[in-house]
């Protein structure tokens, strides 16, 4: 990964890499703004700033940020778009129901990794728990032990 961690200035100037970004962030699409606004900084508790483009800019504990977009036909992802480490999983599960954010998103019969889920949506073991939900676009968002 370019420009990330100790030491990968050296490695880039001793590859002669010209590609030197000063930061990063990254970006996912959603249907309607309005929702994610309120879904991203009121339910999920995240500092949300409009954008001078019409989008919003989410910034994630830890220091990251992350771009959300309209797009007119959004698909939801495929795979999970971003990831909220927690000290506790099943207490943040507990948060989120209790804000109405649907957990238990996966049926019980696992995946082709054998990820099966407890009443709670909470996947236990492989090294962590693990829990998926949605955004109002049906993008797939993770809770997950650190």
């Amino acid at each position: 990964m370019l420009g990330a961690g100790p030491g990968s200035r050296a490695l880039s100037e001793s590859r002669n890499i010209m590609f030197t970004p000063t930061s990063a962030f990254s970006g996912f699409s959603v249907d309607d703004i309005a929702a994610a606004k309120v879904f991203y900084g009121d339910t999920l508790g995240l500092a949300v700033a409009d954008d001078e483009m019409g989008s919003i800019r989410m910034a994630l504990p830890g220091g990251g940020e992350v771009f959300v977009y309209a797009k007119d036909d959004h698909q939801p992802a495929s795979f999970t778009v971003l990831n909220f480490v927690a000290d506790n999983v099943e207490a943040a599960v507990d948060q989120l129901n209790g804000a109405g954010v649907l957990t238990k998103i996966y049926d019980d019969s696992g995946d082709e990794a054998g990820f099966e889920t407890d009443a709670k949506g909470i996947a236990r073991g492989h090294g962590m728990e693990i829990a998926w939900f949605k955004d109002p676009a049906g993008n797939v968002l993770a809770v997950l032990s650190g």
